[in-house]
C-alpha cells in the first residue's frame, strides 16, 4: 500500500485507530515496522496501513488466534506451562507442557472456551519491560525465563521464538478485559490485532502433535495444538475444502495405492524405495532433465557419497551443519599383533551436500577464463540427519537425490549466466506442467553486520539478481535479511493445481567456497582472479519433487510420465490376437503399452485401469476388427471410436512427444 498522509485535524502524536477507523485494518507499518494500531505515531512518521487479508494481516490475526489458544489452555489446565506460539502458512500452533497429551475432549473443551474469549473482546495491550521486570512477572513459567535475554533475533531462539523475543526490546502482552483488568498475558514480540472480538469465527483448532523444545531433541516434548485463522467463515470453508483436496491427493496415500514408492521399516525412518512403477516415472523426470541439461551446456558428473572430515572442514559443513549431518564412521585405522595403532584413523561422513566435491572437480587442474562458464550437473544422493518428527512422506527424508547444478562463473558473467539458469529452470519446469511462478529475491539486512564480502559485491550481485527477475516478467518479492551470509539468491515458487504454493529452483549466488578452498582461473589479462560459485538445484530433490508432481496430478500423470501409457482391452478374448499386434506396434515404439489378459469382464477391466489412472485405453471388438480400428477411453469415461490403427500409433506418439494431460476425448486432438 501506499503512504498514508497524517490528516490535518488529528491532534499528535496520533495513534492508529484515529488514522485507519476501517475495521480491516488490524495494524500499522511505521517507518518499515509493523505496530499495532494503539501505538502512537509522529507527523513525520510514514504510516500504512495493514489490512486483515494481506500476508502481514493474516500472520498478525494468526498470532493473535494463537494467544487465544493460549489462553483457554490455561483456563482449562491452570498448571500448563507456555511454550511459544508462532504464525505458520496457513495457520498457527502453541506448544504447551502439560501432564498428559491433548485428548479429543480436550481439544473440543479449549475450542468453546477459545469462542468465550473471543466474545469477551479483551484487548491486546503491549508494555515494555526489562528483563528482570519480565522474569518476576513469568517466574511461573520456565520456558519463557529461558527465552528472556535472547531479543535481537538470536539464532538461539530458533524454531519459532522470533515472535516472542526477535525485536530490540522485549515486551509482553496483557489481555486486557472490558473493565480494565489484565486476566491474562505473554511474552511477545507481537504486533497483534486491537480486540480478541476482531477475530471471529473464521479460525478452527486442526491437530495436535508431539514437539520437543525449540527443535531440539535434547530437549524435552512438548504438547503442540495446530490451528487455523481466517478472516471470514467462508474463507475458513474454502481453505477447509482445499485441505480435503489435499488429502485426497496426499503423495503418501497415492504412492501406496499406485505401487510407486514405500519406506521399509527394515531400511530405516525417512528412506525410501522405489517400485517398478514409481521408477519409471522418475527415470523419464531423471532421463528427460538430462537431455536438457546436456542441451544448455552442462555436463555431467558423478562423487562418492562419503568423505573424509578434511573435505567438510574446510567447506565449514562441519561447523554449521554438524547437526545435520550423520554421525561420523571411523575408518582406515591399523593395528599391529599386539593391537597398537600403527596408522591412525580418520572420520569419514555421508555428504550432506555436492558442492564441495564439485568444488574439488574444478580445483584438480588450472583454469582459464576461456573454461568459464563451467556448468557441473549431477543427479547426487545426499544424506541429512533429519528429526524424526520432521520426516514427511517424500517431502521430507534423509537420503535423497538432489539435481544439483553448479556453476563457475566470472563477476561479468553473473548476470547473464543467472538469466540463462533462471529461463532454463522456468523452461524445464513447464515441461512438467508447472505454470504458475513467481520470484523471491533475499537480500542482506543492511542494518546487521553477520554478513561478508564487500560492499561492492552485495550491491553487484544483488543488482545483477534484481535484474535477472525483474526481465522475467514473473512478479517479484524482495525479502532484505533473508540472505545467506556470503551472497544473495532468488528462490522460485510455483504453484500446483489446488492452489498450493510450492518453493522449488533456487539459484544462490556464492563467493564464500570458492575462498574457502582458494579456487582460482587466469583471466585475460594473465592475472589469478577468484570464480564466483552460483548454486543451482532445480528439482531441489527428485522425491520432493516428484511428491509435489504426483500431488498435484492427483496421479494421473501427462501420458509421457505415465508408467503404462496404453492398455488394450478385448471385448471378448476372440479380440485379444488383433489388439496384440496393435500393442507390439506401440511397443517396438518405446510406447509402455501391455494388454490386459486377464480373465476379468471388460468393465471391470476398465475399472481397474480408471482406479490405476492409465491415460490411454484402446477397446476393440468386432466392428474394430473389420474396420482396422480402435476405440479410444479416456480416464473421464469419455470415448473417441474407430480411429484407424495407424492414426491411433501416430496420435499416441504425438502426445507422449507434446507431454499433453490427456483426461477426456476433448484433450486428445
Amino acid at each position: 500500500m501506499t503512504d498514508v498522509a497524517l490528516p490535518a485535524d488529528v491532534s499528535y502524536p496520533a495513534d492508529g485507530f484515529a488514522l485507519f477507523p476501517d475495521r480491516s485494518i488490524v495494524a500499522m507499518r511505521v517507518n518499515g515496522e509493523l505496530r499495532d494500531l494503539a501505538a502512537t505515531v509522529e507527523a513525520t512518521d510514514e504510516v500504512e496501513p495493514v489490512a486483515i487479508d494481506t500476508p502481514d494481516g493474516l500472520s498478525i490475526l494468526r498470532h493473535s488466534t494463537a494467544h487465544v489458544l493460549a489462553q483457554a489452555v490455561q483456563r482449562i489446565k491452570p498448571q500448563a506451562k507456555l511454550g511459544i506460539g508462532p504464525p505458520i502458512t496457513d495457520g498457527f500452533y502453541y506448544d504447551f507442557d502439560v501432564e498428559q497429551p491433548f485428548t479429543p475432549e480436550d481439544v473440543k473443551a479449549i475450542d468453546k472456551e477459545m469462542q468465550r474469549i473471543v466474545r469477551e473482546a479483551q484487548r491486546f495491550t503491549r508494555r515494555v519491560v526489562t528483563d528482570d521486570e519480565a522474569r518476576a512477572e513469568l517466574a511461573h513459567e520456565p520456558f519463557k525465563l529461558e527465552l528472556i535475554g535472547l531479543k535481537g533475533g538470536s539464532k538461539e531462539a530458533a524454531e519459532g521464538a522470533n515472535v516472542e523475543v526477535g525485536g530490540s526490546e522485549l515486551t509482553i502482552y496483557d489481555n486486557v478485559n472490558r473493565a480494565g483488568e489484565t486476566i491474562w498475558k505473554d511474552l511477545c514480540r507481537g504486533p497483534h490485532v486491537p480486540s480478541t472480538r476482531m477475530i471471529g469465527n473464521g479460525w478452527a483448532l486442526t491437530r495436535t502433535a508431539g514437539a520437543y523444545w525449540r527443535g531440539s531433541e535434547k530437549n524435552p516434548q512438548l504438547q503442540r495444538i495446530y490451528g487455523t485463522a481466517w478472516p471470514t467463515k467462508d474463507e475458513l470453508r474454502a481453505y477447509q475444502q482445499r485441505l480435503e483436496e489435499a488429502a485426497k491427493r496426499d503423495h503418501r496415500k497415492l504412492g501406496k495405492e499406485l505401487d510407486l514408492f514405500s519406506f521399509p521399516e527394515e531400511i530405516g525412518s525417512g528412506l525410501s524405495v522405489w517400485h517398478p512403477r514409481g521408477g519409471i516415472i522418475r527415470g523419464e523426470m531423471e532421463q528427460h532433465a538430462r537431455r536438457r541439461h546436456i542441451e544448455g551446456g552442462y555436463t555431467y558428473v558423478y562423487t562418492p557419497h562419503i568423505s573424509k572430515e578434511d573435505l567438510f572442514l574446510t567447506s565449514n559443513h562441519l561447523v554449521t551443519y554438524r547437526e545435520g549431518m550423520f554421525p561420523p564412521i571411523h575408518m582406515d585405522e591399523e593395528r599391529d599383533a599386539d593391537g597398537a595403532i600403527t596408522k591412525v584413523g580418520v572420520d569419514y561422513y555421508l555428504k550432506p551436500m555436492n558442492c564441495p566435491m564439485h568444488i574439488l572437480i574444478f580445483k584438480e587442474r588450472a583454469r582459464s577464463y576461456r573454461d568459464l562458464p563451467m556448468r557441473l550437473a549431477e543427479n547426487g544422493t545426499v544424506y541429512r540427519n533429519e528429526l524424526s518428527g520432521a520426516l514427511h512422506g517424500l517431502t521430507r527424508v534423509r537420503g535423497f537425490t538432489q539435481d544439483d547444478s553448479h556453476l563457475f562463473v566470472t563477476p561479468e558473467q553473473l548476470e547473464s549466466e543467472t538469466a540463462r539458469v533462471l529461463e532454463f529452470v522456468i523452461s524445464m519446469l513447464r515441461d512438467f506442467g508447472l505454470s504458475d511462478f513467481e520470484l523471491e529475491l533475499s537480500m542482506r539486512d543492511e542494518e546487521k553486520e553477520k554478513w561478508i564480502g564487500t560492499e561492492e559485491f552485495w550491491d553487484y550481485s544483488t543488482n545483477a539478481l534484481r535484474n535477472v527477475a525483474l526481465a522475467s516478467g514473473l512478479k517479484l518479492t524482495e525479502v532484505p535479511g533473508e540472505a545467506a551470509f556470503y551472497g544473495p539468491k532468488i528462490d522460485l515458487k510455483t504453484k500446483d493445481a489446488i492452489g498450493r504454493t510450492w518453493q522449488l529452483s533456487t539459484v544462490q549466488v556464492d563467493p564464500n567456497l570458492p575462498e574457502r578452498f582458494d579456487l582460482e582461473y587466469t583471466d585475460s589479462d594473465g592475472q589469478k582472479k577468484r570464480p564466483i560459485m552460483i548454486h543451482r538445484a532445480l528439482f531441489g530433490s527428485v522425491e520432493r519433487f516428484f511428491a509435489i508432481l504426483l500431488e498435484h496430478y492427483a496421479g494421473a500423470f501427462p501420458v509421457w510420465l505415465a508408467p503404462t501409457q496404453v492398455v488394450a482391452i478385448p471385448v471378448a478374448d476372440e479380440y485379444a490376437d488383433y489388439l496384440q499386434e496393435v500393442v507390439e506396434t506401440l511397443k517396438t515404439g518405446g510406447v509402455r503399452a501391455e494388454l490386459d489378459h486377464s480373465d476379468d469382464r471388460m468393465q471391470k477391466k476398465i475399472r481397474t485401469h480408471t482406479t490405476q489412472k492409465v491415460p490411454l485405453m484402446l477397446i476393440a471388438g468386432e466392428q474394430d476388427r473389420a474396420g482396422g480400428t480402435v476405440s479410444f477411453r479416456f480416464r473421464d469415461g469419455t470415448q473417441r471410436n474407430a480411429v484407424p490403427i495407424a492414426d491411433a500409433v501416430r496420435l499416441i506418439h504425438e502426445v507422449i512427444d507434446a507431454k499433453t494431460l490427456i483426461n477426456t476425448a476433448e484433450d486428445f486432438v
